[in-house]
């Protein structure tokens, strides 16, 4: 049954359509009440509309902090029509049947470089939430729109009927009161932040007492990481005062990509997409990564995108088949002529493409490719793994190692191309599972060992791939993403021919690596840093 609608209230901070929905509630005889800015907006339209100061005898007062907290207001939304009529005749309170409320920009202001705690505060909207609960809580006779995308179909609904139907008030309510839980949410993780959170020692992150997250879906997937597991897909839920605008505008992040072409993402998909873009946005020259099980199995960086694929494919042609291929450069018709006439893609990355290639791109019509923005905004992110009964969070692991951050261990020193080629390899082992070892050379990877239980059998099966892919390890560099608690790998690298090493250092049996290295003439360097992956 359709909930007649006589009479509105419209109170909104993004404009966005309102003079629009206005005149069309207007249209269909609907009584038209409302504050501030909104009102004037309405109203310099030629839409009648009645001032909320007119109705409750009180003007709005203190900056506007008060205006709609009045029983006349609240009376009129939370009044039943079946039990509060009396009381609400008693004391003149006409019912109000549509509240039409978006809240204080609070996400877009804390965003803003320089924002202050006073201002953040100024921005907690007070009324809004007041009145859009108890829409909400009323929806039997009340309907409640929090979003401008719900303009359209509430005036067509209320042109056609005279109203709201019964299922389309209960499921405004449900939206409403997510809204104004993740409205709340950022309000009480940002004061937590600013001085009731542990702060972890330099990261510039915050960790609140009550952690509290809020995620919007964006897709159900066919199936999580096998076909008997169902799975969803969401995104970092940015309370804004629209739903287009529910991201922040340019945002990174997988989550934030557009699709431009191809099947639907899978599970794994979306996983390894955002293992190969994390990875390929370290890289300030041109690079190419291709993952595939969350591993990069191909990494290099060149003067073009077109050299970098080709030295990233050659590190391990067998895993590349069927895998995720991500550039930090535009790419171009030649680059995707080359893949797609070479090897099966799943998934494809690249902050923008040519024209032409995408016209190659449409011949293979199921690749999924995918845009994202090139700003690394994910790199400060906060990652989260569930557990049971519980959740881990940390910074996101994100340092950076120069060569000033180096310390030579040994009595062979790298020289300037060895150092870029050290730095590299760091980069890159960084995004390998644990224990990981990474052997390069000339700005690419050459094999690659990821996720043994020792860290020997990783630099073993580094060098099968190497030796399968005919590349050649002897005057390689070799990365550890942890220590050496014994010479075994070192000793094992020599064997390789492999001419420097680097590795975090700190182990209480260093001096056996770095004797190692000095009896093999290998020079190593110490970052001090560890890269764990699991």
């Amino acid at each position: 049954m359709a909930q007649r609608i006589s009479r509105a209230l419209l109170s909104v901070s993004d404009k966005s359509g309102i003079v629009e929905f206005a005149r069309q509630l207007a249209d269909a005889g609907v009584v038209l009440l409302s504050t501030g800015g909104t009102a004037a907006a309405i109203a310099e339209n030629g839409i009648e509309v009645i001032e909320v100061s007119d109705v409750t005898g009180f003007p709005e007062m203190m900056d506007g902090r008060v205006k709609t907290l009045h029983p006349k207001i609240h009376g009129a939304i939370l009044g039943r029509r079946d039990r509060d009529s009396a009381v609400m005749k008693e004391h003149d309170i006409t019912g109000i049947d549509l509240v039409v409320v978006n809240l204080y920009p609070f996400v877009e202001t804390i965003a803003r470089p320089g924002c202050t705690l006073a201002d953040a505060i100024e921005n907690i909207d007070i009324g809004g939430p007041a009145m859009i609960r108890s829409a909400a809580k009323n929806h039997a006779d009340v309907a409640v729109v929090t979003s401008p995308a719900d303009y359209e179909s509430v005036a067509e609904s209320i042109a056609n009927t005279g109203g709201v139907s019964d299922s389309d008030r209960y499921q405004m309510a449900c939206k409403a009161f997510t809204h104004t839980a993740q409205y709340d949410s950022a309000v009480s993780g940002y004061l937590s932040s600013q001085s009731l959170g542990v702060t972890v020692v330099d990261s510039g992150e915050d960790y609140a007492q009550t952690l509290q997250l809020s995620y919007n879906k964006i897709q159900d997937l066919r199936y999580g990481e096998n076909p008997h597991q169902s799975a969803a897909f969401y995104r970092c839920a940015k309370v804004a005062s629209t739903e287009a605008a529910s991201t922040e505008a340019g945002a990174s992040g997988i989550a934030n990509a557009e699709q431009l072409q191809g099947k639907e993402l899978s599970f794994n998909n979306i996983s390894d997409s955002d293992a190969a873009l994390e990875c390929v946005l370290q890289f300030d020259e041109p690079a190419c990564v291709i993952v595939k099980h969350a591993n990069p199995c191909g990494v290099s960086i060149a003067a073009n995108v077109s050299d970098a694929y080709e030295k990233a494919y050659i590190t391990d042609p067998v895993s590349a088949f069927g895998g995720i291929i991500a550039f930090n450069r535009e790419l171009d018709a030649a680059t995707a002529r080359a893949m797609i006439d070479r090897q099966f893609i799943e998934v494809l990355l690249a902050p923008s493409y040519q024209s032409a290639a995408l016209e190659v791109l449409r011949e293979k019509p199921n690749v999924r490719v995918l845009q994202f923005t090139d700003n690394q905004g994910a790199s400060s992110k906060l990652v989260y793994q569930s557990v049971g009964g519980g959740l881990l969070v940390q910074q996101n692991d994100n340092r950076i190692v120069s060569a000033a951050d180096l310390t030579v261990a040994t009595t062979a020193v790298p020289d300037e191309a060895q150092i870029r080629d050290l730095l590299f390899a760091w980069k890159v082992v960084k995004f390998v599972k644990s224990n990981a070892i990474v052997f390069c050379k000339d700005g690419a990877s050459v094999g690659i060992g990821a996720g043994q239980m020792s860290r020997v059998y990783s630099a073993k099966i580094a060098a099968i791939k190497a030796a399968d892919a005919e590349l050649e390890i002897a005057s390689t560099v070799m990365a550890s993403d942890a220590f050496f608690p014994f010479r075994d790998t070192v000793d094992q690298a020599a064997e390789y021919g492999v001419a420097a090493i680097i590795q975090p250092g700190g182990s209480m049996r260093d001096q056996e690596a770095i004797d190692a290295a000095n009896e093999r003439g290998i020079a190593m360097v110490f970052t001090g840093v560890r890269h764990f992956r699991h």
